[in-house]
């Protein structure tokens, strides 16, 4: 073993120019990650220096057998914290041989919208906050209960210390700081209100480097629990009954409502959310319909409310904000396996265009 983490951890830069670039792209399933890696001739700096790449679609649920190439376009690129040196991760979206985009590729939808006048001018930023659970790999069974038992009821765990209330510390630190060496703009970590939930936050962000950083943070995380030995959840209610869910709470804000006046450009943002709520909740991840009960912080799915400091509304803003009179919103309806492409984007067109 002591050769293999030597081996791991060899750094090339005293023999080779060469680097690795660890190519990421989204599967079949909207929410898998995969991964393959190719040697490039020396340092990379921007997207546009690398090559377009391929891999086999028929094996991703995203092409057929007989047609199974599908070409990945790289869009964002981050240190690797794994293998660290000049070596990068690139996020990519993907591509039919033809150039269209495939139909499992949202980033494209998003970068249109994103790329619009009304929006750039409006400087949209978002803070996502997602949550997820560490299961113990051989039962599926939240890490830190007893196998087929339950641990006491929720209260002590919530941003809890101690080896009978924080479960998986090891694994989320780990995570905060390879996002950190990575260059993705992570802003915190807690414990959440479930034993073995944890959450982190990226953002805030500008467009859809939001939804490139939260993709890049979700694959550096089940990369950690690979190591760990720890299966990776982003189920939306991974124990059903008294147990709080799992979401990815949106905070959003645009140029207007962070200036003087703000407030009020807030509350048409909300109102114009609100004529769009099932639309928005269709899109909002899978299973949601578990975790939007009405209890456990969250509105029920079918209701669309907002208020001020209300973890049990649609939209939650601030004191802060409500105080200044300007500032974000807090979209508390995306679940935690959501698509942060799709979700960014139609929160900017439903308020913006």
């Amino acid at each position: 073993m002591a050769l293999l983490n030597d081996l791991i951890n060899l750094d090339l830069s005293d023999v080779t120019d060469k680097i690795i670039a660890e190519y990421i792209w989204i599967g079949g399933s909207g929410l898998d990650l995969r991964s393959k890696a190719r040697t490039l001739a020396g340092p990379v700096s921007d997207p546009s220096e690398l090559p377009k790449w391929n891999y086999d679609g028929s094996s991703t649920g995203q092409a057929p057998g007989e047609d199974s190439e599908v070409i990945i376009y790289p869009q964002a690129i981050f240190r690797d914290p794994f293998r660290r040196g000049n070596h990068i991760l690139v996020m990519c979206d993907a591509y039919t041989p033809a150039g269209e985009p495939i139909p499992t590729n949202n980033r494209h939808d998003a970068a249109k919208i994103f790329s619009q006048p009304q929006v750039g001018v409006e400087e949209p930023w978002y803070g996502i906050e997602q949550e997820y659970t560490l299961l113990q790999k051989e039962v599926k069974w939240p890490v830190g209960w007893p196998v087929g038992g339950f641990p006491g009821p929720q209260g002590p765990y919530y941003c809890g210390i101690g080896a009978d209330k924080a479960f998986g510390r090891d694994i989320v630190d780990s995570h905060y700081k390879a996002c950190l060496y990575a260059g993705i703009n992570i802003s915190g970590i807690n414990a959440e209100v479930m034993p073995g939930q944890w959450e982190f936050q990226v953002g805030p962000s500008v467009g859809i480097a939001a939804a490139d950083q939260l993709w890049v943070a979700r694959y550096i995380l089940e990369r950690i629990t690979e190591t760990a030995g720890v299966v990776l959840s982003f189920d939306p209610k991974p124990i059903p009954g008294d147990w709080n869910g799992a979401g990815a709470h949106t905070n959003y804000s645009t140029k207007s409502m962070r200036e003087e006046g703000g407030y009020a450009v807030i509350k048409k943002a909300i109102e114009k959310l609100g004529l769009k709520h099932k639309e928005h909740i269709a899109a909002y991840g899978e299973g949601n319909d578990r975790r939007l009960t009405g209890r456990h912080e969250t509105a029920d799915i079918n209701t669309f409310l907002w208020g001020v400091a209300n973890r049990g509304a649609s939209i939650r803003v601030g004191r802060e904000t409500e105080k200044a009179g300007k500032g974000y919103f807090e979209d508390r309806r995306p679940a935690s396996n959501m698509d942060p492409y799709v979700v960014t984007s139609m929160i900017a067109e439903t308020t913006l265009l």
